[in-house]
């Protein structure tokens, strides 16, 4: 079976090498040193530092596979490919969301980098997916746990 390809933005794919880039070099060796540290204090079978830093060690360790496999399965949106005619992922667009009465700008990426903190929506959420395609004036339903949502679209652009 085929890995399931990893859609990233330019943005997103340098993002992600720095957070892998720094793991690799200052994180594996700050937790290096905590457990060299722990180990100095003697008897580790019964040693918390010791054990809290294997469990990190463990944790940052699995952060690598993961961030060194999502660029292994990455496919990069490079900027010619994102329109101005239709929303699509790597697409900023600005929607005026009826019910609440407001403009909200979303950028459509691949679920690996998607931050809605930051307005960064998965093309695989129920926002996401029912915005792909559309164009600007289009209105378009999103049916969302919360209930039926309607978001019109005022403009697409490439941040």
């Amino acid at each position: 079976m085929s890995e399931k390809e990893i859609l990233l933005t330019v943005e997103g794919h340098r993002k992600t090498e720095e957070e892998l880039e720094l793991l690799k070099t200052v994180k594996r060796q700050e937790v290096a040193a905590r457990i060299k540290e722990a180990i100095a204090f003697g008897d580790i079978s019964e040693n918390s530092e010791y054990d809290e830093a294997k469990n990190e060690q463990a944790k940052l360790e699995e952060r690598i596979a993961k961030l060194e496999a999502t660029l292994r399965k990455a496919r990069i949106i490079s900027e010619d490919e994102i329109s101005l005619d239709v929303v699509n992922i790597g697409s900023t667009v600005k929607v005026f969301d009826v019910e609440f009465d407001e403009e909200i700008e979303y950028t459509i990426v691949g679920s690996a980098e998607a931050d809605p903190y930051e307005l960064k929506i998965s093309n695989e959420s129920p926002v996401g997916m029912a915005l792909i395609g559309s164009k600007v004036g289009e209105t378009v339903e999103v049916h969302a746990p919360q209930g039926l949502m309607q978001y019109k679209v005022l403009e697409i652009s490439r941040r």
